[in-house]
């Protein structure tokens, strides 16, 4: 099943021409929008898998229509189109954001961006990645509680949840539940694999502690 979008600029050239990739590239684009107000709209109405958002938009800007996403829980994941390289739009990547591209990159590593966001993973482009001072990895686990990051640990060393309870002398239910903290915080997806695979993209995490 094709991945269904919505893409809201309020420049019709770019509108029109990120549309026009998406469809040669098989996304199916659901919806478009000029303005943050009917952007939301045909969000609600609908529910695209992601929303690509240029954030400088009337009515509502792309990060406004990212935080109400997120607030009315709603599952679109939302991408950020900028002009210029802004690190207040970077400190939601993870939150309210999935991705955040440059224009000046946008086709380039756009669909590359939405293959990693349908994947539950954040996507910062190249050239923010390289021009900006952002530790996404650090600012995620920042979010975790002691319990949480000892948990996390073992899961990398490769213990069951029942070898956990046993080792912090708590029930596996408790653990589970953790988990799952831990899965909402870094923002991954729900698959029984998910926090396995974001520490084998991680191997450096401990190597200090």
């Amino acid at each position: 099943m094709a991945i269904r979008v919505l893409v809201a600029d309020d420049h019709p050239l770019l509108l029109n021409g990120t549309k026009s990739f998406l469809n040669k590239n098989a996304y199916d684009v659901v919806a478009t929008a000029e303005d943050g107000n009917d952007a939301f709209y045909k969000i609600l109405k609908f529910r695209p898998d992601v929303a690509i958002l240029d954030f400088d938009m009337p009515k509502l800007n792309g990060l406004e229509i990212a935080k109400k996403i997120r607030h009315e829980k709603i599952g679109t994941k939302a991408i950020i189109l900028t002009l210029h390289k802004q690190e207040a739009i970077l400190q939601e990547v993870g939150d309210s954001i999935a991705g955040y591209l440059t224009k000046n990159v946008a086709l380039d590593e756009l669909e590359e961006c939405l293959r990693e966001v349908i994947a539950g993973r954040e996507y910062i482009s190249t050239d923010l990645k390289m021009s900006i001072h952002f530790d996404y990895k650090q600012r995620a686990v920042d979010k975790l509680t002691a319990t949480e990051l000892k948990i996390l640990k073992y899961l990398e060393q490769t213990y069951t949840s029942a070898q956990i309870a046993e080792e912090l002398f708590i029930s596996k239910r408790t653990v589970e539940k953790h988990r799952s903290n831990i899965i909402d915080k870094l923002n991954l997806t729900s698959s029984p694999n998910a926090l396995i695979l974001w520490l084998k993209q991680h191997p450096d995490l401990f190597l200090n502690t």
